[in-house]
């Protein structure tokens, strides 16, 4: 489904991602991992169109999206969660979820899309008037997940869906991705929380300094010449 080749981004004369290669299959799960600066977000940053790659192919669906504008990836089917969530604080959960379904020209379907979601979080629903920013951290966090699949992606990526939220809520969150990837929807997962990833992922990437330093399955990524506790950390 995903193809990314090659992929270079700088930053003024700072290499970002060195002429990274990954693929992410049909209704995979495939985590991107790495430390703080590894270049994680910046790859995020390059398939959404948020940063102009140097250089490299961005490919979905067979279809070479490098200088298309992230409103045309995102009506081709590529949604992101940022990092950090972004929810809109003074609206609603119910004007979120909505906004995220504003490309869409189907009222019937995004409200269909609003129930189901609400049946998925459950907090959500409890929470439908309320401001976003009164949410706490983890139920911000289902607020962008869900906010993202309002627009009916075909590949979501999330960057750092665990950040700045308590062990227990981190492994609700990935207990939600898990049940994504169950339902059949293909997942770009980029995280620093390795353990959480690899509980779901069928293939993993790693980066370090911007370069791929692994690819292939989670279950060998501890063997491979010590990577997991090199890069990632014990």
């Amino acid at each position: 489904m995903l193809k990314v080749e090659k992929l270079v981004v700088r930053y003024g004369a700072v290499m970002a991602v060195r002429e990274l290669s990954l693929e992410v299959g049909q209704g995979e799960l495939v985590a991107l991992l790495g430390p703080n600066g590894a270049g994680k977000s910046s790859t995020i940053n390059a398939l959404t169109g948020l940063v102009t790659p140097a250089s490299g192919r961005v490919v979905l669906d067979s279809k070479d999206i490098s200088h298309v504008r992230t409103e045309d990836r995102i009506r081709a089917g590529l949604t992101s969660t940022p990092e950090g969530r972004h929810i809109f604080a003074n609206l609603s959960v119910g004007e979120n979820l909505r906004l995220g379904a504003a490309t869409r020209r189907d009222p019937a379907g995004v409200r269909q899309d609003i129930e189901r979601f609400l049946s998925l979080f459950p907090v959500l629903s409890e929470r439908y008037g309320q401001a976003a920013g009164t949410l706490s951290g983890g139920e911000q966090q289902m607020l962008a997940i869900a906010r993202s699949l309002m627009s009916r992606p075909k590949l979501l990526l999330l960057d750092e869906p665990s950040l700045g939220l308590a062990p227990k809520i981190v492994a609700r969150i990935f207990d939600f991705i898990g049940e994504l990837k169950a339902q059949g929807l293909t997942l770009l997962v980029v995280e620093q929380n390795a353990r959480q990833a690899l509980r779901f992922a069928d293939r993993v990437y790693v980066l370090s300094s911007g370069t791929l330093r692994y690819d292939g399955p989670p279950a060998r990524l501890a063997d491979e010449h010590g990577l997991f506790n090199l890069y990632i950390g014990g």
